[in-house]
């Protein structure tokens, strides 16, 4: 059962960024039964009827076919509809601020829906508020903690909320290495969106994973801290598409692009520039970003290398379950990682060698069982 599977309680401090380093906060791992280094999981058969159990979502800066965080959650939940019988809803609010997150929250509540997961840290100020307005729902979190205003010194998670995070820089690691194995030498750069907690987690997890890589495997990958930048959004195709241009002019063969819609962008450039005879890669990132790189016609070929995997559907897809089942962890913090399989890289890389699929594999083994560790902090890397 999933409470069952919550086994281990310990304290990470500064895993949610330099300005979340002083909260004293009790993160709970959530154990998930998910294929090693996937995020496909071994998700529930089909259930009875759920009664009355209405999921609404709510969209983050892009659209759930954004082929990243938005989809990811979504996927995670029309999984669990079909699995529990129920019709799941989401609303794409008109803008960005609090008050437009506000106004689709109250939308959901009041057309009846009683579980409404929020994919994105801009959801923090709106849960807080929206968890003691309205009692009677309950509330997911993925990548926040609510608090009012700026203050994480006040943060709660009330009784009818899950805040969840993940282990990115575990995620970048894992990318990073893989990348490093395949291509053997070459220059590396990261564009991200927002220079946010968990986008810069991917950025020092990807930097530690290439220099292990070097360290331990021979291999030659250059990193500048020229190539590795934020370009402030998650929106921007074109200036995504700019820098990545920028980038490759400079000698970069692969970026990993952690970055939204920006990263599109990233994807945009390295398809065209494949397509014109000059091949250059990207990471993906949050979910398997594979089949958004295609540059043939029979869409067989990718210029996406790996991808960085945040288990989002599975954390979406665990949270109905809670609900259907009765025991949904409210009040409580969950931590998806290595150890529960809550982070990895995809389980089928059409782009990475069998030899750089299994190699991974055991650094992930590695990771699992504490013989690595991952700074979540950037001390002594680029950023």
């Amino acid at each position: 059962m999933f409470m069952e599977k919550i086994t281990i309680i310990y304290q990470i401090m500064g895993g949610m960024g330099v300005r979340k380093t002083s909260l004293p906060l009790l993160l709970v791992i959530l154990g998930l039964a998910i294929l090693l280094v996937g995020c496909s999981g071994t998700q529930q058969t089909k259930a009875p009827a759920a009664e009355n159990l209405m999921v609404g979502m709510i969209t983050d800066s892009g659209t759930i076919d954004d082929r990243s965080f938005n989809q990811g959650t979504w996927e995670g939940i029309v999984k669990a509809g079909t699995d529990f019988n129920f019709k799941p809803k989401y609303l794409r609010p008109a803008g960005s601020t609090e008050a437009d997150y506000d106004k689709e929250i109250a939308n959901l509540h009041d057309a009846g829906y009683k579980l409404i997961i929020t994919p994105g840290f801009k959801f923090e100020n709106s849960i807080y508020t929206a968890q003691e307005k309205y009692q009677d729902s309950k509330f997911v979190i993925l990548d926040g903690l609510p608090h009012p205003g700026n203050d994480y010194s006040k943060a709660k998670i009330g009784p009818n909320t899950v805040a969840i995070n993940f282990a990115e820089h575990e995620s970048g690691f894992l990318a990073g290495v893989a990348a490093a194995l395949q291509m053997k030498t070459g220059e590396f750069g990261f564009i991200g969106g927002m220079e946010i907690p968990a986008v810069q987690r991917f950025n020092w997890g990807f930097q530690q994973g290439l220099k292990y890589a070097n360290n331990n495997f021979g291999t030659n990958i250059t990193i500048k801290a020229e190539n590795f930048l934020y370009q402030g959004t998650f929106h921007d195709v074109a200036a995504g598409q700019h820098l990545a241009a920028q980038m490759y002019d400079r000698g970069v063969n692969v970026i990993f692009a952690s970055a939204g819609n920006v990263g599109i962008g990233v994807i945009n450039e390295a398809v065209a520039r494949t397509k014109g005879g000059h091949p250059v890669w990207v990471i993906g990132v949050d979910i398997d970003q594979y089949s958004q790189g295609y540059y043939d016609e029979g869409k067989t070929k990718s210029v996406v290398l790996t991808s960085a995997m945040k288990c989002v559907n599975q954390a979406a897809y665990d949270m109905v379950k809670s609900v259907k089942e009765g025991n949904f962890p409210g009040g409580k913090s969950l931590v998806f990682n290595a150890k529960n399989d809550g982070i990895g890289i995809p389980a089928a890389n059409p782009n990475l060698r069998e030899d750089v699929i299994s190699k991974t594999k055991e650094i992930f083994t590695k990771l699992k069982e504490g013989q690595i560790t991952v700074a979540d902090k950037g001390e002594g890397l680029l950023r």
